[in-house]
């Protein structure tokens, strides 16, 4: 019966999403996970702290919790304003003079979770949007609920519909109105003990044990209540700290570690009245001792016969100074004579490059003066020269003609040797 019991519940886990989801639900996340190793026989404190899970019992009935509703206009200019606020240890409280004895939420809302706003006779500047809010600081949860209202002259006009965004009511003006905000859950009302909604437990698995054989070490509450389960605790070799609601600190301690001692360590934290549900998950792991320190010598001196002590003498004996020449490396040396031979061919090449360019220049020159020898130029004093051995006799024929034409030939005779003479200039 037992091994068909085991099976469903692997099926339901398998192929049924919401046993997984309920279980998981159950055990709480997973917030933390830690590998720790101590020696054997030391002490191991296992860290769980969580500032939520303190307990401040409120003597003021609980003004942690707070309702409040808004209201924006968008015209004719946008502007938020508060209508009222309230908490279970103080009376309502309206910001407005004009809303005081018209604007109202039930004084049993902390009681049933009712949390609606009355507002009798409806003026024209109630139009806009209201926003009931509320606030538990405690447990650190904020819900909101928007509804639209407009006001319409008209009763034809009056209805009630959802926008895609909020709900919309239409209300005739100089009637009343109600605009819903109800939360029936036991976070909002009284008479719920929140002393026992709050629960830390600690569980053991061994080595090779399924989760769900783990077994249950201690349990905590925050009225007070402590159950120990096993000799461990008895014999005060595990232990966690009285006082542990009022700091949030669950951190279990356990003395004299032995081997056997190695397993996860899980600490589960549930807050039931704020739906708080974390667990954190340790696994231990006993490393052997230490070696044990070399035992001190406790042997006596030995005392030889005859024996004397060297008299010490008064005098001080200065400090010895002793002066060590290290020769030079010699990577300096040959570093240093790089330098020398590179600057003294750099010398060299300069040298010999000045003299190559002078005798390339003096040949050039003695071309240059060949050739003009072998043209017959001649320079001298500044003055150009030239011999013209080589020009043609001008052809003169015999004057027959008149006045004018013997003019007209010389000019053309004087031009023609012009242009000799200019060619043998340009050679």
């Amino acid at each position: 019966m037992q091994l068909e019991m085991t099976l469903l519940q692997i099926l339901a886990v398998l192929f049924l999403p919401g046993a997984w989801t309920q279980s998981s639900s159950r055990l709480g996340a997973v917030v933390e996970t830690k590998n720790i190793t101590f020696p054997a026989g030391s002490k191991a404190v296992l860290p769980c702290h969580s500032p939520r899970m303190v307990w401040t019992q409120d003597r003021l009935k609980d003004r942690q919790r707070v309702v409040h509703w808004d209201l924006v206009r968008s015209s004719p200019e946008y502007s938020v304003e508060r209508i009222l606020d309230m908490s279970p240890g103080a009376r309502q409280r309206v910001y407005n003079g004009f809303n005081k004895g018209r604007v109202s939420i039930p004084d049993s809302a902390f009681n049933d979770g009712n949390f609606s706003l009355v507002i009798d006779n409806v003026v024209t500047t109630d139009r806009g949007v209201y926003t009931c809010n509320l606030h538990h600081h405690y447990c650190q949860i904020h819900q909101s609920v928007q509804i639209q209202l407009n006001v319409t002259k008209s009763v034809r006009k009056e209805k009630r519909y959802w926008d895609g965004e909020r709900t919309v009511f239409v209300v005739l003006l100089g009637k009343s109105v109600v605009l819903p905000c109800v939360n029936r859950r036991s976070l909002w009302r009284e008479g719920l003990q929140e002393d026992q909604q709050q629960v830390a437990h600690w569980d053991f698995q061994a080595p090779g044990v399924r989760p769900d054989r783990a077994d249950r070490l201690v349990d905590l509450y925050a009225s007070g209540e402590r159950r120990d389960y096993g000799p461990l605790f008895a014999q005060n070799k595990m232990s966690v700290e009285e006082d542990a609601f009022t700091f949030g600190d669950f951190s279990l301690s356990i003395s004299d570690l032995k081997p056997v001692d190695k397993g996860l360590y899980s600490c589960h934290l549930h807050h039931h009245y704020c739906g708080l549900y974390e667990r954190r998950i340790f696994r231990l792991t006993v490393a052997p001792p230490p070696p044990p320190p070399p035992p001190a010598s406790t042997t006596a001196p030995r005392i030889f016969k005859n024996y004397e002590p060297v008299p010490r003498t008064d005098e001080v004996e200065g400090p010895r100074v002793v002066n060590v020449i290290l020769p030079e490396h010699r990577g300096y040396f040959v570093q240093h004579l790089g330098y020398f031979l590179a600057t003294f061919l750099l010398l060299a090449f300069v040298v010999v490059a000045v003299i190559v360019l002078t005798r390339r220049r003096k040949k050039r020159g003695l071309q240059y003066e060949l050739r003009r020898s072998e043209r017959g130029d001649v320079i001298i004093e500044g003055d150009m020269s030239l011999e013209c051995t080589e020009l043609r006799p001008c052809s003169q024929e015999p004057v027959i003609s008149d006045y004018k034409n013997n003019l007209l030939k010389e000019r053309d005779m004087t031009k023609d040797c012009n242009k000799d003479l200019d060619g043998k200039l340009w050679k």
